[in-house]
């Protein structure tokens, strides 16, 4: 499949060029971009698909949330709604997306919003919130955030950049320069000094530009309705993987840390799971032999699973988190809680 995405290649030529002259129009003034009188955090990334932002979107979320009445604000990719849609602990995938979904079952005392227009989203909340956070919002340029967050998976950085179709990015890499802060996210447990420094060289942030790199914090399973999980991972356990992410490699690479037998039933992102998914997996997980066997999920997986019966099946949900390398969480922390101060 991927050779065959190289077919695609012109159509990427023509694609970048749409880009290249939408930024130009927005940088030159000719397309609007609306900036707010209040601090509007931007977290994105170039590449379509998962590179941690709702990980760092909880992190900036815990951060702010006891010091400020603050509000996430998303597309709400996936849902079947239209138009500003405030969450409610009830909200359902279906309703706001996956993503806002899992927001407001993590922080139920914070406001979560969605929007495709981002312009129209702020102006709803500006009124009544201090601090707003847009969710995968790089590319919606008619927004002019006061800090930009930006993403970069540390697998897919060290690969060529292609746009769209024929690659994964959405607009060039010259695009970087437009962020504020730069976080190199998913990096491995072995990476060393020479690791980041290919990536600094290969990213060249801007001297105004802040560079920090992050792990996966993985954390203990849940249950479905987010209770802890009494049950451990070992060379005897054979684990069904229930996903449609965009990036489940690392998942997996951590679950085969315990020598657990991973079967992995992979769907595309937000997939929409139906009833002959479910079927297939439980099917599947009844008739396999071995003596300890658990289903896991992700956390945004979960989201769309709370409309299927898994008829007493152990189904559990891994949480994961973000931790800064190089001790520079406080810097980080610091540096975020300024920008609001300030603004």
């Amino acid at each position: 499949m991927q050779y065959l995405r190289w077919l695609l290649l012109p159509f990427s030529f023509i694609y970048g060029f749409v880009v290249i002259i939408r930024n130009w129009l927005y940088d030159a003034g000719l397309f609007k971009s609306r900036a707010f009188d209040m601090p509007v955090i931007c977290i994105g990334n170039l590449e379509v698909g998962g590179a941690g932002k709702s990980p760092m979107t909880e992190h900036i979320v815990r951060l702010l949330k006891d010091e400020y009445k603050l509000a996430t604000l998303s597309r709400g990719y996936g849902r079947k709604t239209k138009g500003f849609l405030l969450a409610t602990p009830t909200s359902t995938a279906n309703q706001i997306g996956d993503e806002p979904s899992q927001f407001k079952h993590k922080f139920r005392d914070v406001t979560v919003a969605v929007c495709e227009d981002r312009v129209a989203g702020i102006e709803k909340l500006q009124a009544n919130h201090d601090v707003i956070v847009m969710d995968d919002a790089f590319q919606h340029r008619a927004v002019k955030p006061g800090l930009s967050v930006l993403l970069f998976d540390y697998k897919n950085l060290q690969k060529t950049q292609i746009l769209l179709p024929a690659g994964n990015p959405r607009e060039p890499f010259s695009g970087r320069w437009r962020a504020d802060v730069i976080v190199v996210t998913k990096c491995p447990e072995s990476i060393d000094e020479e690791d980041m420094t290919r990536c600094y060289n290969k990213l060249m942030p801007l001297s105004s530009q802040p560079l920090f790199f992050s792990k996966i914090n993985y954390q203990d399973l849940q249950t479905l309705d987010g209770k802890p999980a009494d049950i451990n991972i070992d060379p005897g356990t054979t684990v069904f993987l229930l996903t449609g992410i965009a990036n489940p490699a690392p998942l997996i690479t951590y679950l085969q840390q315990s020598n657990a037998h991973v079967i992995h039933h992979k769907y595309p992102d937000h997939h929409q799971f139906t009833t002959k998914n479910i079927v297939k997996l439980a099917d599947e997980f009844k008739n396999c032999a071995s003596q300890k066997k658990i289903i896991i999920t992700t956390e945004k997986d979960a989201q769309r699973l709370e409309e299927h019966d898994f008829a007493g099946l152990p189904v559990y949900v891994q949480p994961i988190g973000i931790s800064f390398l190089n001790d520079a969480q406080p810097v980080f922390n610091k540096l975020i809680q300024n920008y609001v101060r300030e603004h």
